[in-house]
């Protein structure tokens, strides 16, 4: 990808889960970037990307989602969240949901600018090492949306390659689906649990004391997993980790 010769305004877009949730790592993620040189604004007006009125098959109801996302982003210079799967949606969806639509050339526009968080520090800004500190064995999760959505790899590992104090380890079956995708978890429960019951196995067999990933989604529904099994685990999404030390 291209990189930007001076550090961009970020116009940072907090997922659903996360604004509800997990609200201490959007925080996370604003203090990472601040660090690395970036000017961070936030739009108060966002609300979702539409995503989950989509996947249940809510069309029209998810496109009336998406161009208030279009709208509240169009005019930002990058937008970046810490969710793949946000990224992932916005990228791989809101082309052909917005085909041949009034919407369609500023669609366009906004691929070319929004990014998850990993995939702007190590591609857009080449940053590797933000100066973080993280005393523990880990072992990292690909969500199904950094993986098949974003294409994204090496760029989480080369950043907590870079975390001083932690061990990173690789688990069995590393790009096996957690089992939560969303509306997944519920419609297909049984299914569901015991996809994150063998992603919760593989993790506890490195002897990590902590799972990392790019999308807290995946790590609630691994968390569930973990504390109805009493496993000495902790979830950290990688902005968290990222965060630590300074």
């Amino acid at each position: 990808m291209e990189q930007l010769q001076d550090k961009p305004t970020v116009a940072i877009f907090v997922p659903c889960f996360i604004d509800q949730l997990y609200p201490q790592t959007a925080f996370n993620m604003v203090k990472v970037l601040e660090k690395v040189g970036c000017k961070v604004v936030y739009n108060a007006e966002q609300t979702c990307c539409g995503q989950p009125a989509f996947n249940a098959g809510f069309r029209d109801e998810a496109k009336a989602v998406c161009t208030k996302f279009v709208n509240d982003f169009k005019n930002a210079e990058v937008v970046v969240a810490p969710s793949a799967s946000c990224i992932g949606f916005i990228k791989n969806y809101y082309p052909a949901l917005f085909d041949n639509s009034s919407l369609h050339n500023e669609v366009k526009e906004l691929q070319k600018k929004v990014y998850e968080f990993t995939d702007f520090l190590v591609n857009v800004l080449n940053v590797t090492d933000v100066g973080a500190s993280f005393n523990a064995k880990a072992t990292y999760h690909d969500s199904c949306a950094a993986l098949r959505e974003c294409k994204l790899k090496k760029e989480p590992r080369i950043l907590l390659e870079h975390v001083a104090g932690l061990e990173l380890v690789e688990m069995a079956d590393v790009e096996t689906c957690c089992g939560f995708g969303g509306t997944f978890a519920v419609k297909f429960e049984p299914i569901s649990i015991g996809m994150g019951d063998q992603k919760a196995n593989n993790a506890a067999a490195t002897g990590a004391e902590c799972i990392i990933s790019t999308d807290m989604s995946c790590l609630m529904h691994i968390d569930g997993v973990i504390k109805n099994k009493q496993l000495s685990l902790q979830t950290y999404h990688i902005a968290d980790i990222l965060a630590s030390g300074w």
